[in-house]
């Protein structure tokens, strides 16, 4: 199989790149990416001189560039994780979100449809069913309630995904997972800032209450579910991947304290960001009965070496927080 993932220099492509190359013998991966602020080639330096992997920069968005590497390549399938993922990005500029998120994936569905791809699988969110009060849990049939811009601009990518294979008969599916961590993530998501700056002995900014209930997957995990997903999902169907861990992030918070040794001291509480979802709950019955993929990590192990890369590697983290990110932090949390 010759895959084309794109995005795959950020924190989940490249998790799932690593897995594929290290467990998937006779696969080829070409990468295309755009190196935005994400982006980070370190991610994939184990994978550089792997024989079965090609780093191409480019745009999505760039549809002559996809259809041109999808002939040259000999592409079987695309997994399509580029996107503009952060909701606070989101609220302070919306525009990217669908410019990449939006137009960039139908780029790639009329480069699929053009090219008569074999597979397609479009990776989402569940940010795209919204709130959802306990003790519900959204299966694939909930409805989409997207609060941010970022989550409206996934939830349009995914119906727009969708509609190509009713109208035009693309083999493709779609995953909508869960919050991620695990090592590699860029930290302005809510375990790697608050792992770093704890680290450093910053201030650890809390919105609101922090009461506010995710649930939490591994990236390996999230990683093997959309392998399944690609090499026995059915085309039109929705796949949802969960960690089936949910809490607080207030708790996970504590929890990162606890394991770094840091005063609880740092905790400081900051406004709460605009429209910001209460809590997210999903369920993966339908990815754990037609596919046999369910999670293995438990949250303290995956916190625990998650912890442990971060400490190991403070290199990578002070590469990754360019000037560009500590202007993002500073518009972000300085005014709350």
């Amino acid at each position: 199989m010759n895959l084309l993932v794109t995005g795959g220099a950020g924190f989940i492509g490249s998790a799932f790149v690593r897995l594929v190359l290290a467990t998937q013998p006779g696969v080829r991966v070409v990468n295309l990416d755009s190196l935005t602020y994400a982006g980070n080639l370190e991610n994939l330096a184990a994978a550089a001189e792997h024989p079965g992997y090609r780093f191409v920069r480019g745009d999505i968005a760039d549809q002559p560039l996809v259809e041109s590497l999808i002939a040259s390549e000999k592409v079987d399938a695309i997994v399509h994780f580029a996107a503009e993922s952060h909701v606070d990005r989101s609220i302070l500029s919306s525009k990217p979100f669908f410019d990449t998120n939006v137009l960039g994936t139908l780029s790639l569905l009329d480069a699929a449809r053009k090219t008569k791809l074999a597979r397609f699988v479009h990776v989402s969110t569940d940010e795209v069913y919204g709130d959802i009060d306990p003790p519900h849990e959204a299966d694939e049939q909930f409805p989409l309630r997207a609060s941010s811009p970022y989550s409206a601009s996934k939830a349009g990518s995914d119906l727009l995904a969708l509609s190509y294979v009713r109208t035009f008969g693309l083999n493709l599916s779609v995953t909508r997972a869960s919050n991620n961590y695990g090592p590699f993530q860029f930290p302005e998501k809510l375990i790697p800032l608050m792992i770093s700056n704890a680290l450093e002995g910053r201030p650890l900014p809390i919105y609101g209450d922090g009461l506010q209930v995710r649930d939490w997957l591994f990236a390996d995990d999230h990683c093997r579910g959309i392998w399944a997903v690609l090499t026995k999902g059915a085309a039109g169907e929705v796949y949802n991947i969960g960690g089936n861990c949910s809490l607080p992030n207030i708790e996970v918070v504590h929890r990162i304290l606890a394991a770094t040794g840091a005063p609880e001291s740092l905790l400081t509480t900051v406004a709460d960001r605009p429209g910001h979802d209460r809590r997210y709950a999903l369920t993966s019955a339908k990815a754990e009965r037609e596919l046999g993929w369910s999670p293995v990590m438990n949250f303290e192990e995956g916190l625990r070496l998650t912890i442990d890369w971060y400490r190991a590697n403070p290199g990578w983290v002070q590469r990754v927080k360019s000037g560009a990110y500590r202007d993002y932090y500073a518009r972000n949390y300085g005014a709350r």
